[in-house]
């Protein structure tokens, strides 16, 4: 039978030896086509390996570039008498640690007795930490991080670092030391500015952060717990969070911890685009969410510390909050967007204009409000004296008023309102029934309203089932429902007896010195 095998297009094989000859060239042959397809595998992977590692960013060459440009930052003060144990973070050796702690030879080092929280050196056990020693001594106060904006020895960070220092230490990467001068300090957007004497310093160079976007890459450089020149990487996690009045933060996952403060946060290319300066923590430390500070708005800050010294702002006199969508919807506003005016103050530049609590602002100065926390920007960015125009949407309709900006008070703080309550020898209401939407309202007495410079209003006696869950309180004072004026308690609840109660009605409600819609579904009924 192998005498007669043959094999098709390849001849043919007419003896067992050839017949053997031609099986071992065919599999040779075939093992030849196959050992590319194997060996072509590994060489595949390695390629795409490769490409990957290849993508990654490598911070060495960056660090090196931007490093020296970057300041550790040590502050000082003289021990006061009036200073007291509550004026800063607190920092002790964890009580019961003993030297077999892992950790306590970093406590040790960077927490040494004398640090806020122990008694130092000859200061007895039962003295305050702050208590005042022999001729005003300087103590530590604390550690941050800056970097150098200007080849002449301009350096910013937080105005956290620098708020209440005597004495100001600048470090650079060569171990130079220098003493700086506060140019300014802005607490509102939390941007400082110090000088030291030097030239010829290198500098880094100021991005643009509205041209980043969210999941580039970032690097941090500063000095988290006294340790100098730090890096630490990650991307830029969202922008525009509003944690402040006055600043949209870039939020990153890139770590930062306490030292860290004032330091740069760079993109890829060195550039500068945002302070570091607030974490996110439930315990102090980092836990995956920093914030920094747009190096636009922080720019706009340092121009003004550097030709006056202060920060000018302008403003309006108003209380705002959020527009919520059933707020919008309520409002027969096309979108939640604006900002809703809950308080206007007495004789102030709104007031004067003619904006009402409960008017949303839509634009200002040709520029939108798509949520509340722009308002306080754009209105600060205008410089006092100037005629602004306010579209503003009231009653299903929009209108334009004109406004002259003022300037905000330096360091002003909003003041904290009380909640109204009933006159001295008020009588207590008769016992009734609550209305549809769960409130017992009566007439608010004349003379309260001068105090409060209403006409048209009630006072709610108590409140319960959908007004209760809608957060409304007894002493609260209501001004409309659905945009219609409320006159006294009877109207009140002829109107509310008319309401569909299928649908969400909106109650305009003061509290305090401010006043806000309240969202309110009334149960349903068979």
């Amino acid at each position: 039978m192998l005498n007669s095998l043959k094999f098709s297009g390849r001849g043919e094989c007419t003896t067992v030896a050839e017949s053997l000859r031609c099986m071992f060239v065919l599999l040779v042959g075939l093992a030849g086509i196959a050992l590319p397809l194997v060996t072509a595998t590994p060489a595949l992977a390695q390629s795409s390996t490769a490409a990957a590692v290849q993508g990654l960013p490598d911070f060495a060459d960056l660090v090196e570039r931007t490093g020296p440009a970057v300041v550790n930052i040590r502050t000082t003060e003289k021990a006061r008498a009036e200073r007291s144990q509550g004026g800063g973070p607190q920092f002790q050796m964890p009580e019961g640690m003993d030297e077999n702690d892992p950790f306590f030879e970093f406590f040790r080092r960077f927490f040494p007795p004398g640090g806020r929280g122990q008694p130092g050196p000859g200061q007895p056990p039962n003295q305050a930490p702050n208590a005042p020693r022999g001729g005003g001594e300087s103590v530590p106060r604390g550690v941050g991080s800056g970097f150098i904006i200007s080849a002449d020895g301009f350096v910013l960070t937080n105005h956290h670092v620098v708020d209440g220092a005597d004495e100001i230490t600048v470090t650079l990467t060569d171990k130079r030391e220098f003493k700086a001068k506060l140019i300014g300090s802005d607490r509102r957007t939390d941007v400082a500015l110090v000088k030291i004497e030097a030239t010829g310093l290198p500098r880094l160079t100021i991005g643009d952060p509205n041209k980043s976007r969210v999941g580039e890459w970032v690097l941090a450089i500063g000095s988290p717990f006294g340790l100098e020149n730090t890096v630490t990487a990650g991307i830029i996690s969202a922008k525009g969070r509003d944690t402040g009045d006055f600043l949209p933060f870039i939020q990153t996952d890139v770590a930062v911890n306490p030292g860290n403060s004032g330091g740069p946060l760079l993109n890829l290319k060195g550039e500068v685009i945002g302070i570091n300066s607030q974490i996110y923590s439930r315990t102090g430390g980092f836990m995956g969410i920093s914030f920094a500070i747009p190096m636009d708005e922080a720019m706009r800050v340092a121009d003004q510390l550097r030709s006056s010294g202060r920060v000018i702002r302008g403003r309006i006199g108003v209380g705002i909050a959020e527009v919520s969508k059933d707020v919008a919807e309520g409002l027969g506003l096309p979108r939640a967007s604006g900002a809703l005016v809950r308080s206007v103050e007495a004789n102030g530049p709104a007031e004067k204009a003619g904006v009402e609590v409960g008017d949303v602002i839509l634009r200002f100065d040709g520029k939108t409000i798509e949520k509340s926390s722009d308002l306080p920007r754009i209105v600060g960015g205008t410089k006092p004296g100037a005629k602004s125009v306010i579209q503003v949407w009231r009653k299903g309709a929009s209108r334009d008023l004109t406004v002259t900006v003022v300037e905000l008070a330096p360091e002003t703080s909003a003041r904290a309102g009380t909640q109204p309550k009933p006159p001295n020898g008020t009588p207590a209401p008769a016992p009734v029934t609550a209305n549809a939407l769960g409130l017992v309202v009566s007439d608010l007495p004349a003379e309260r309203k001068t105090q409060l410079r209403l006409k048209n209003a009630i006072v709610v006696d108590q409140a319960e089932g959908a007004a209760a869950r809608a957060g409304i309180r007894t002493g609260d004072i209501i001004q409309s429902l659905n945009q219609q004026d409320v006159t006294d308690a009877k109207s009140f609840n002829d109107m509310v007896t008319k309401l569909d109660k299928t649908k969400t009605h909106l109650l305009l409600v003061r509290r305090g010195d401010s006043s806000s819609f309240v969202p309110i579904r009334p149960p349903a009924r068979p």
